[in-house]
């Protein structure tokens, strides 16, 4: 790449990202990204923030560097050309901190990554791949890096964007977030669409993951087939699903094909697998899965609805709030095949049951029965019941504790 286009490459990205909105504070330790002498990976799904949150993160240096990779001028950028990019970063200034967007776009990156860590700079990446820490890369990054998967806004953010707080439970402070809740049930928190209110942002956002992030760099072959399969998944988000049943209805090669299907679409953070719970890690990974959406509102998007929706919005909405609290979570069937949504194995265990009305006797019944069931079964005192706007309340059943509140509560607790 000649040297003359690349310096004019980095001066109108650099002038580009000073003027680039800060945007809303994110729920997530810039400090430590800044103390922490490691490599800074920053990763997740496509227009979630990554690159204004480098922006927010840029505001505590006086001087850096940066280069967005995800620019069609670039295509032609080699491995060689890094060096042609350090020389002219310093001939505008000396700084000792860089950021890169989108890096995993040039192969062999990670060899210019660890050579000039190695020389002091302070690093900070994006991708909107999870790969991009392959195994083999994270090996020769041991103990050189942090890593910070970044999703759309929580509810918790959502409520910084529109100025309402999040710590007002006095009458009029709960009628405002209420007024928002079911904004953000429905349409979802990513950046972009907020500011616009245009379903065409995430439409287009949809086929850029499937058409340039997947069809085109991961060389699928059967596009209409995947295509089919990414619809599906939408379609049916937070049911149980089958590979052999998927490649039979979706008429796709082999059960194989569609697990690397669904793998390659978790890897872009598109969608979510959700591993059954289970004291045999075997049997954990043989058994079936559910499937989660990254955003409420792409999933509207872009999918078929139902009158079951909003049941199933609030569960993905839970899921995602768990993700953004980085949980171990699976979710949980009993002997009687009752299934719980949500078991987090982390410290306290703890199980969360989602249902979005349980006015109906019989629905309240249903789910108290699972939990006391599942607690019985895990030796656990306590569970969780999340509902669309129930609560606070509590049960308590044979020595067992299931407490009820509303979702929008419970995001709202950090605890």
């Amino acid at each position: 790449m000649e040297s003359s286009q690349l310096t004019a490459i980095i001066e109108e990205q650099e002038k580009q990202f000073k003027n680039k909105e800060t945007g809303v504070p994110r729920n997530l330790d810039i400090q430590r990204q800044i103390q922490l002498k490691q490599i800074s990976f920053i990763t997740g799904m496509r227009r979630s923030g990554k690159s204004t949150w480098m922006r927010q993160i840029a505001e505590h240096y006086d001087s850096w560097y940066f280069m967005n990779f995800d620019d069609e001028r670039l295509s032609g950028f080699e491995l060689e050309d890094f060096q042609k990019m350090m020389i002219a970063f310093r001939a505008r200034q000396q700084a000792s901190v860089i950021f890169f967007d989108e890096i995993q776009y040039v192969a062999g990156w990670e060899r210019f990554i660890r050579r000039i860590f190695d020389e002091g700079f302070k690093i900070f990446i994006t991708g909107s791949n999870s790969k991009i820490l392959s195994s083999d890369l994270a090996t020769r990054l041991t103990g050189r890096y942090i890593r910070t998967e970044m999703y759309p806004f929580s509810f918790v953010e959502y409520l910084s964007f529109h100025k309402i707080s999040d710590k007002d439970f006095t009458t009029d402070g709960i009628a405002r977030i209420l007024s928002v809740f079911d904004d953000y049930l429905l349409g979802g928190g990513f950046p972009e669409y907020l500011r616009i209110r245009d379903q065409e942002v995430l439409q287009r956002l949809y086929k850029d993951v499937l058409y340039k992030d997947l069809i085109a760099h991961s060389g699928i072959r059967n596009s209409s087939g995947f295509k089919r399969l990414c619809l599906f998944l939408a379609t049916n988000f937070t049911k149980v699903i089958s590979y052999n049943s998927l490649a039979k209805t979706l008429q796709l090669q082999s059960p194989n094909t569609v697990k690397e299907y669904i793998s390659l679409l978790q890897d872009s953070y598109l969608f979510s697998e959700l591993l059954k719970f289970d004291f045999s890690l075997k049997r954990q990974y043989l058994s079936l899965k559910k499937i989660y959406m990254v955003d409420n509102g792409l999933r509207n998007a872009v999918s078929f609805k139902s009158s079951e929706d909003k049941g199933r919005l609030l569960e993905n909405l839970v899921f995602l709030e768990l993700k953004r609290r980085n949980l171990a979570v699976f979710y949980y069937k009993t002997k009687t095949n009752k299934e719980v949504d949500f078991i987090i194995q982390d410290n306290p265990v703890q199980l969360i049951q989602v249902s979005y009305d349980i006015s109906d006797p019989f629905t309240l019944q249903r789910e108290l029965k699972a939990l006391t069931e599942a607690m019985k079964e895990l030796s656990l005192e306590q569970s969780t019941l999340l509902t669309y706007n129930s609560g606070p309340k509590q049960y308590k059943i044979n020595g067992y504790t299931i407490n009820i509140m509303p979702v929008w509560r419970w995001v709202t607790n950090s605890n």
